[in-house]
């Protein structure tokens, strides 16, 4: 429920030893195209990164002790380079690779949720279009206010998702970095050569070079974490709003129906919207990984002492947690059924109530804003207390009739679907503007 098989292979043990190797490779090829190490020896650890069997027992039992993974993969990958295992790790260290490889994981990480946000962008879109002037109670503290569009309130959704997608195209220049210093970020180990062969080093990989060592300066990391939890964030103010409407009082809309989905192991009946809420505990959940990560980013000196692993706990449980809550809103919207009806009944619970503001204002340039409001006031307390719609109320008033021009023209201020607003241009435009991952992909 809270992780997909694909999130769930980026950030798996094998993956992520996989990513070390390649970190490690990547760095005998730069090494090596600089003459710092044999081109042969590179080739020789290229070929070992890629085709070795990791005793991962070993590996378990020697990063118990040593308290880090990456010395005794080390061992390991300079037993089975065999000669050329003298170059293995040259003048890096540990967090070096730890740290590539992580930026290697976000990068796959990054590419799914990109590629899922654009499938919920879908979604939202073909629904805000469809339901564009499909007219429905807009509700303010939970109580109704005046009337808008479904279409309207998923193109607020959708807006969000375009911001989002935004986001995550102006903040992979930034997480998407490599990392090669040595022991305190200096380079000293390999000379003046250090920082041409961090170049190559994160050539190789795909991925910037820093501008200067970043093995204290969390930000990135923090930045990505952040960034899901905006993600998460809207898919679960959409979760929110969706079960609120799926309430039996409600009835606007239901998640798709699958047997036995959401059903009760006590009342036949029930369909729970189990979607909305694994979306919503995924919210939750990434929510305070991301505390997590803004307190990890308080690092002492030049390599910490402890904030640096709680990365390890909170980058990949947010990646699990917000993929599957992008897979849950996929399902979820894309046979999300609205009940049309239901909407159309509900605005008119009211009896008209939901529109007063409109016989307000169509009443205000003949009888002046404040008495206008004074007398549709006094209307609406009377149709609350007395019952009775509240265009029978107007009708009794002669100068809310005269303003409206008479009974007819009070029954058309009075009916919901004339006071829409500009719910219809507002759904245009959101359809119109692209993101600006949506431009730079075309």
């Amino acid at each position: 429920m809270f992780g997909t098989p694909e999130m769930r292979d980026v950030f798996s043990e094998d993956a992520l030893v996989a990513r070390y190797l390649d970190a490690e490779a990547a760095l005998a090829r730069a090494q090596a195209r600089l003459g710092v190490i044999p081109e042969a020896a590179a080739a020789a650890i290229d070929e070992s990164c890629r085709t070795f069997k990791v005793d991962f027992e070993r590996l378990r039992q020697e990063t118990e002790i040593v308290g880090y993974p990456i010395l005794p993969l080390v061992h390991q990958l300079a037993e089975a380079a065999g000669e050329a295992g003298r170059y293995v790790h040259w003048g890096a260290t540990t967090q070096d690779i730890m740290d590539t490889a992580n930026v290697l994981q976000l990068r796959a990480a990054l590419d799914i949720v990109e590629r899922d946000l654009r499938a919920v962008r879908d979604l939202l879109r073909a629904l805000a279009l469809k339901h564009r002037d499909t007219p429905m109670a807009g509700r303010t503290h939970l109580q109704q206010a005046l009337p808008v569009t479904f279409g309207y309130k998923v193109a607020v959704w959708l807006s969000s998702i375009d911001r989002h997608l935004e986001r995550l195209a102006q903040a992979r220049p930034r997480i998407l970095v490599g990392e090669f210093s040595g022991a305190a970020g200096t380079l000293a180990s390999v000379g003046d050569a250090g920082l041409e062969m961090q170049r190559l080093y994160c050539e190789e990989l795909g991925l910037a070079q820093p501008v200067i060592t970043w093995h204290v300066a969390r930000d990135g990391f923090a930045e990505a974490a952040s960034l899901l939890g905006l993600i998460t964030g809207t898919l679960a103010k959409i979760a929110t709003d969706v079960m609120l409407m799926a309430s039996t009082e409600f009835g606007e809309v239901s998640e798709p129906f699958v047997p036995g989905r959401g059903a009760s192991s006590t009342m036949p009946q029930k369909r729970n919207p189990i979607s909305s809420e694994l979306m919503l505990a995924a919210a939750k959940s990434v929510r305070q990984h991301v505390a997590t990560m803004l307190d990890g980013m308080i690092h002492d000196f030049e390599r910490a002492t402890g904030p640096w692993h709680v990365e390890w706990i909170a980058l990949p449980e947010s990646f699990l947690l917000t993929g599957a809550s992008l897979a849950h809103a996929k399902f979820m919207l894309a046979g999300l059924v609205v009940h049309e009806d239901r909407m159309r009944r509900n605005l008119d619970l009211t009896g008209g109530l939901i529109v007063a503001e409109a016989v307000m204002m169509a009443a205000a340039p003949q009888l002046g804003r404040q008495q206008a409001h004074d007398v549709v006031y006094a209307a609406c307390r009377e149709a609350i207390e007395n019952g009775g719609t509240l265009a029978e109320r107007l009708a009794t008033i002669p100068e809310i009739v005269a303003a409206l021009g008479g009974r007819a023209g009070i029954e058309a201020r009075c009916d919901p679907a004339n006071y829409l607003g500009l719910c219809g241009a507002m759904v245009d435009r959101a359809l119109m503007t692209k993101s600006l991952a949506a431009r730079t992909a075309a």
